[in-house]
């Protein structure tokens, strides 16, 4: 039997992400800071180029620690910049950096990331019950407030 998918695609990483990640409540620091930094580096640019540099990412930024990250310098600027297998754009390897050290801060008033970014939808998932993604509004009262 096919299993049916929220896109079409016969790209690998695509159905590995779909089927095993996308759309997977995420309660773990690490992996929402991951998220995070990805998707900032994916600004512009198609999910499939950053699934595809994902394992260089993971080791270019020390695993996505973001107790390491924030502690970044100008030299590992330099040195992500001369990183061939990642997006080498220095607005978005210096906004990692104030990310982690964002979320750093977040995690000493909360106790967690997690904490603070499931506050926002009461601590569960949100179903749209939606019957195509167009319908799919652009801006909710939870992000704009997640935004903020």
């Amino acid at each position: 039997m096919k299993k049916k998918r929220c896109w079409n695609t016969t790209n690998p990483l695509y159905i590995k992400y779909h089927d095993e990640e996308w759309g997977t409540p995420v309660h773990d620091d690490k992996t929402l800071f991951e998220f995070l930094t990805l998707e900032g580096f994916q600004a512009g640019l198609t999910w499939e180029l950053i699934l595809k540099r994902r394992e260089a990412f993971r080791k270019a930024f020390d695993d996505f620690n973001p107790k390491k990250i924030a502690a970044y310098t100008d030299r590992d600027v330099k040195r992500l910049m001369n990183n061939p297998d990642i997006i080498r754009n220095k607005a978005k390897i210096t906004a990692a950096i104030n990310n982690a050290q964002r979320f750093k801060e977040i995690q000493k008033e909360f106790g967690s990331f997690d904490k603070f970014i499931w506050q926002f939808v009461g601590g569960k998932t949100i179903n749209h019950a939606l019957k195509n993604f167009s319908n799919m509004p652009s801006e909710t009262e939870q992000s704009n407030a997640m935004s903020k």
